[in-house]
């Protein structure tokens, strides 16, 4: 059963996150492979970044990933028993290493890389993740390769703009090499497809197209996320309030055209 949602599903941006992320960033190869050949070739890339484990959303507020317990104390405990006991018990966060994906399209005969494809995720939004991306973006910046930016997750500070972005909860940007600082950007709304964008390459060949929408649909298909992701509960990020109705009307159709077919 596809996607209850016609562009991007809200309901990946939070524990499910790493494995859409490593998913698409294998389709996205995969679409782009299809027209790139012979003379580039677009690889899915893996590292390991440090994440800090914070939920930061936006206007910088921090909502860590903990549980709150409050003690009870037993009766015929001594005062000063009871003293030692704290009132609460908590779950601290931990710094840990998460998968990060990404997708570099490289010329075959000299394996230059020509385009950068980059995922904003919760863990390069944040924390040490995030000095560690902007130190990865900005080499890229300075170098002669293409940047494409895919910001699907709406946790976490936006990549760095003289001017601030467009009201909108996902974004993709195109760096070119020969025209910075300039950049294209594609403000994407909850009820919008993902954009058909351009992906950059050695002058003088020509752009090719990357169409996310297609990509999208066809990894959701193919890795059954259908099955994974539970509709009856909120999103681990809670939608804005008008597009929290907008959402449950949307799951609620494609339930019943489920059940149809």
């Amino acid at each position: 059963m596809p996607s209850p949602f016609p562009g991007m599903d809200p309901y990946f941006e939070g524990r499910e996150w790493t494995t859409f992320h490593a998913q698409f960033a294998v389709e996205i190869a995969r679409h782009l492979n299809r027209v790139l050949r012979p003379r580039y070739v677009a690889l899915a890339e893996r590292k390991e970044i440090y994440d800090s484990g914070e939920h930061v959303f936006e206007g910088g507020v921090f909502i860590p990933d903990v549980g709150v317990h409050r003690r009870k104390q037993k009766n015929g405990r001594s005062a000063a028993s009871a003293a030692l006991i704290a009132p609460f018990e908590m779950e601290t966060v931990l710094s840990g290493k998460v998968p990060h994906f990404w997708v570099e399209v490289r010329e075959t005969r000299a394996k230059k890389l020509v385009t950068a494809i980059e995922f904003l995720s919760p863990a390069n939004k944040r924390g040490d993740g995030r000095r560690q991306y902007l130190k990865k973006r900005d080499k890229i910046l300075t170098s002669p390769v293409h940047l494409l930016e895919i910001d699907l997750v709406r946790a976490g500070r936006r990549v760095p703009m003289q001017l601030p972005l467009p009201a909108a909860p996902y974004f993709v940007l195109l760096c070119r090499a020969g025209r910075r600082p300039h950049t294209q950007v594609w403000p994407i709304q909850f009820d919008e497809p993902l954009p058909r964008v351009p992906v950059p390459l050695l002058s003088p060949d020509p752009d090719v197209t990357l169409d996310l929408q297609q990509a999208f649909t066809s990894c959701y298909d193919q890795a059954d996320f259908d099955l994974l992701l539970d509709y009856t509960a909120p999103p681990d990020v809670p939608l804005p309030a008008p597009w929290h109705k907008w959402a449950q009307k949307r799951i609620r159709a494609a339930a019943r055209s489920g059940t149809k077919e």
